[in-house]
Order: structure tokens, then C-alpha cells, then sequence
């Protein structure tokens, strides 16, 4: 293939794409396979001759779609959305074509400085305090790493990076027992181990308590440990949990630990003023991520960083001299430095494209209906005989499950998502199964909210 006939099948593609999307309400929203159907399909061994663009297009028709899960899909309610806005989806096309390598600013201008106004507007729409700088990581997994990392960076005054971990304190980070996987990951990855990841109790509302949290920290002290960060859930993956940042910030402040907010999913919901007093107090936190790439409709992957003080993390991620440890204010930022990987894609152009295709107010509209929408639902759910509303709604996420027990409910949920029409997914909440529906795919409307509902009431009635 050379550039004409990308040329030509890039038109096809996007006529592909297009019908795609068009139709997605007729497709079942889960692919109905098993496992090693799709590698069945594949030939066993590279071609050694280049085969023609048709033959491959064809498979691909033949192969692809019918084996994926939709996660475009209007009637997706599954895990968090990964939505892609007509615009982002555009917005990355260009950047396929450009194919940059924006680790420097040299290397990327437009990626670099485009990355930093971005991350200004996010900010503002956020309600966040002007002084707030970032970055835009591949995921909140890695910015919540690079968080770790300069906690125990910072508790060890940087004696880590030179000298590794043997013969220093036992470092402890400590967060809720409703934060995400992807902090215990990062506490085994940065070398501070699983059994220093100090799960602090919740109270009825699901918040971390702020007295256990104190005891926690001079019970560590007093057995010799040393105490490097908090993590605070803004959001929690399970059931929407949050913690009050405020009341936990002020704790953390006065025991001199590093702060890090996971509000991966809820963050984006923060663009509508109405809902920030879930997270009131947040503007004294050192690093806040959120991922743009699952509610505000930015296609993944698309995390971003915000920090009050980016120092310590460049000091723990960049290989600069000393002398240029400090950040000046008229330095060239070379983003490669804030992060871990080196190379970088140019992700803040679909933000340009999305923010200013569809503005604040657009989105706010969006997540607004998704809020009030799931709310309905869940108040439909509960009037159903047997049914019960085990959380509430945090946002547009709640949970529900059978009076019957974990084995009816999970048996329920299955016959739900073999049914095709709408995919849920279930946790596990102190120590119950519970099914899971959380309202946020971009294209959504309040119909297809309400197919829940009627797929629900025909299981019930089966």
C-alpha cells in the first residue's frame, strides 16, 4: 500500500465507520463467542507475499466486528465508557497521519504546547484553582504510578532513585478499601509492596474515615514505618464510592504526605458545578487525574494529570542535571520528563477538537441526562417485586441485586447479557454480589437507558 491507496481506502473506511455507528443498535452489545474463535479464523503462520488490500478488508469485515465487544455501543452500562465523540474520533485520523513522536518539545511543538493549554482549559472547566499545571498520560494506571513513585520519592528525600529501596523505612501509603485496582498495582510496581498499602475503613456512606486514617498514620510512625502518601477516591470503580477530600487533605497536610485524587471516572462529571461538593476541598490535593477518555468523550487514550507542584514528580520521573531541577517559568516544558514512558503520542489535539466541537455546555448537557436518566431507572428497578437497590446512585452509577441471593443474581445478570440488548457488569459489595448499571456512553438516550429496565422486567418474567 503506498499513500494513493491509503488515499482511497481511508474514504472506504470512514464510509465503513460510519455505517458502523449507524447501526450499532442492531448489533448485540457483547460478542457471543467463546474463547479461541477468533484465533481459529487466523492462518497459523505470516504470509511471505504481500496479499492485496481487498483480501484483507474482506476478512477484516468477515472477522472483526462480529467478535467485539461494543463499547460504542448506545446500550453499553458495563465497567466505565470508553467514549469516542465523532470529533475526537476526526481529531485522531490527523494524528494517525501525522505520526509524531512528542516526547520533546522540539520534537512536537504544537503536541507540547497545545498539551499545556489543554490541561489549563480541563482545569477551568473543572473549577480547579489556576495554579493547577499537568499533563496527559495514556491512562490513570500510569498517573497514578508516577503519584506513587513521587511519594515514595519525596518521603525517601529522592534516596530511592540513587540508592533502590534496600535499607530504607518500610514506606506506607495508605487509601480506602473502595479504591481501585490500579493503586495496589502501583504500590507492588514502584517496589513499596502490597502489604504497605494500608486499607483504611469507611463509614456508612462509603468514605474513608478520616480518624482511622490519623490513627493509622501514628501507628505507623510509632512502629518505625515511615509514611509516605494518601490516595483519595473521588469516584470509586466499584460503586461510585468517594471520599471527603477536604476532611482527609487536612490530615494528610498536617502528617506532611504527598496526596494523590483518583477521580478516573467521576472527574469528568465535575465540568457541572452542581455536583463539586462531592469533592469539595480537592483544590488542596498535589495530583489529580481523571480520565477524559470515559465521560467527556474523548477517545481513549486520553488521562490527564493535574498537579499543584510538578517539581517532585519531574525530580522522581526526568534524567536532567541538577542544575536544571527547578522548573522556571520561561523553561521549555519536554512532557517525557512528567511521565514514564519517553515516547508520547499527541493527545491534546482531540481535546482541541472535542471542547470546541461540542463546549462545556454540550458535554455538561450530557452527563447531566446521564445523571438524571440512571436516577430514573433506579427508581423503576426498585418498584420490581424481588428487587433491591443495594447503592444508590453516586453520579449516574448504582447497583442492584436480588433478594433471592448471589447465586439468582448472578444468574440473572448472565441472562441479561446473553439476551444481547444491553451489557451490565456485577461486583462485589461487603461481601454480596451485586449487579452494576452505569449510565455514560456518549450517544446514549433515555430510551436505551430504559431498555434496561424492560430486558430486566422479561428475566423477571421468564
Amino acid at each position: 500500500m503506498n499513500h494513493d491507496d491509503l488515499k482511497d481506502w481511508s474514504k472506504r473506511a470512514a464510509d465503513w465507520a460510519h455505517d458502523y455507528h449507524m447501526t450499532l443498535r442492531d448489533r448485540p452489545v457483547r460478542a457471543p463467542l467463546v474463547p479461541g474463535a477468533v484465533a481459529a479464523q487466523l492462518p497459523p503462520h505470516p504470509p511471505e507475499a504481500a496479499e492485496p488490500m481487498e483480501a484483507i478488508w474482506a476478512d477484516f469485515e468477515r472477522i472483526v466486528p462480529g467478535a467485539m465487544t461494543h463499547w460504542q455501543h448506545p446500550r453499553f452500562f458495563a465497567y466505565f465508557p470508553a467514549n469516542a465523540a465523532p470529533a475526537s474520533m476526526l481529531a485522531e485520523q490527523v494524528v494517525n497521519a501525522i505520526a509524531a513522536q512528542a516526547m520533546l518539545w522540539q520534537t512536537s511543538p504544537a503536541a507540547t504546547e497545545m498539551e499545556e493549554v489543554m490541561v489549563r482549559w480541563l482545569a477551568e472547566a473543572l473549577g480547579l484553582p489556576g495554579g493547577f499545571r499537568g499533563t496527559i498520560h495514556d491512562s490513570a494506571s500510569t498517573a497514578t504510578l508516577a503519584a506513587v513513585l513521587t511519594m515514595r520519592e519525596r518521603a525517601l528525600d529522592w534516596a530511592g532513585l540513587r540508592g533502590g529501596l534496600a535499607g530504607q523505612p518500610r514506606l506506607r501509603i495508605y487509601a480506602s478499601d473502595q479504591t481501585h485496582s490500579s493503586i495496589d498495582k502501583a504500590v507492588r510496581v514502584a517496589g513499596i509492596g502490597q502489604e504497605n498499602l494500608v486499607k483504611i475503613p469507611t463509614d456508612s456512606r462509603h468514605a474513608m474515615k478520616p480518624g482511622a486514617l490519623l490513627g493509622a498514620i501514628r501507628a505507623d510512625r510509632a512502629a518505625g514505618f515511615l509514611p509516605a502518601g494518601v490516595v483519595i477516591c473521588a469516584g470509586g470503580t466499584s460503586i461510585g464510592a468517594f471520599d471527603c477530600p477536604g476532611d482527609v487533605l487536612a490530615i494528610a497536610k498536617a502528617e506532611g504526605l504527598y496526596t494523590h485524587v483518583d477521580a478516573a471516572w467521576a472527574g469528568s462529571a465535575m465540568i457541572c458545578p452542581e455536583f463539586r461538593a462531592l469533592w469539595q476541598g480537592v483544590e488542596g490535593a498535589d495530583s489529580i487525574v481523571f480520565n477524559p477518555h470515559k465521560w467527556l468523550g474523548a477517545q481513549f487514550d486520553c488521562s490527564v494529570q493535574f498537579l499543584a507542584d510538578p517539581v517532585p514528580q519531574v525530580r522522581t520521573l526526568g534524567l536532567r542535571p541538577s542544575y536544571l531541577e527547578t522548573l522556571e517559568a520561561d523553561e521549555v516544558t519536554n512532557f517525557n520528563e512528567w511521565t514514564l514512558p519517553l515516547g508520547r503520542r499527541f493527545r491534546a489535539l482531540k481535546l482541541w477538537f472535542l471542547l470546541r466541537a461540542h463546549g462545556l455546555e454540550g458535554l455538561r448537557a450530557r452527563i447531566r441526562n446521564h445523571v438524571a436518566w440512571a436516577r430514573d431507572l433506579a427508581a423503576e428497578i426498585a418498584r420490581r417485586p424481588g428487587v433491591e437497590i443495594v447503592t444508590e446512585p453516586s453520579l449516574s452509577l448504582f447497583t442492584f441485586a436480588l433478594r433471592d441471593g448471589d447465586r439468582a443474581t448472578a444468574a440473572l445478570l448472565e441472562r441479561i447479557n446473553a439476551d444481547g440488548r444491553v451489557y451490565l457488569t456485577q461486583t462485589m459489595h461487603r461481601g454480596r454480589f451485586v449487579i452494576r448499571v452505569q449510565v455514560g456512553q456518549f450517544d446514549c438516550t433515555r430510551d436505551d437507558v430504559m431498555c434496561v429496565l424492560e430486558v430486566l422486567d422479561q428475566m423477571l418474567a421468564a
